[in-house]
């Protein structure tokens, strides 16, 4: 009997030893607690951290192929479709450093078949301004969670995207965007990252 009782002694302590192992591995180690020493112990100095920065800073200045995303170029140009690049204007206030871009097929027949993209840094003074003109002229404000949207009155619009909307702006934190829908504005990535 006690060869019995020492094999199952043996096979308790295996499974003991295996638990203990398992719960140790799969533990992180403590941290290691502070000491303090009255004496400081020579170190070579460390390495000088270097921030890597999330987003490269955009190149230049917006063009009407870098404004939009590539693939949206890309599929203007399938259908024939180039740009034309113009100042940006909000109702009658030309933007400086604004630009607007009209993309079409300039070489068909004339039509109303076009997009409309624009973007602008814009100070919060001029974006006031701006914002106070076009609703002088009916057209429709509106706050959301991405910054303030004025949109064309209903009476007044040729083509609106599948909510209602016809042509709109976005006014953010230094800059505005334009498209010729509310929905459209998310087909602009300025500035690319």
């Amino acid at each position: 009997m006690m060869p019995s009782l020492a094999r199952l002694g043996a096979a308790l302590v295996l499974v003991a030893t295996a638990s203990l192992a398992t719960a140790c591995a799969a533990t992180p180690p403590p941290a290691p607690e502070p000491t303090s020493t009255s004496a400081a112990t020579p170190s070579a100095p460390a390495p000088e951290a270097t921030v890597e920065p999330t987003q490269a800073p955009p190149a230049g200045d917006p063009t009407c192929e870098t404004l939009i995303s590539d693939g949206t170029v890309d599929d203007f140009a399938s259908i024939g479709w180039t740009s034309r690049a113009e100042p940006l204007y909000i109702g009658g206030i030309e933007v400086p450093d604004g630009l607007q871009c009209v993309w079409a097929d300039f070489e068909g027949p004339a039509g109303d078949h076009l997009q409309l993209f624009g973007w602008a840094p814009i100070d919060a003074d001029a974006a006031a301004e701006a914002q106070e003109e076009l609703q002088k002229q009916g057209w429709l404000r509106e706050t959301g969670p991405d910054g303030v949207y004025i949109t064309e009155p209903p009476e007044t619009t040729i083509a609106t995207d599948d909510e209602g909307y016809g042509m709109t702006y976005l006014f953010a934190d230094g800059w505005v965007k334009l498209a010729d829908t509310k929905q459209g504005l998310i087909l602009i990535e300025w500035p690319r990252g």
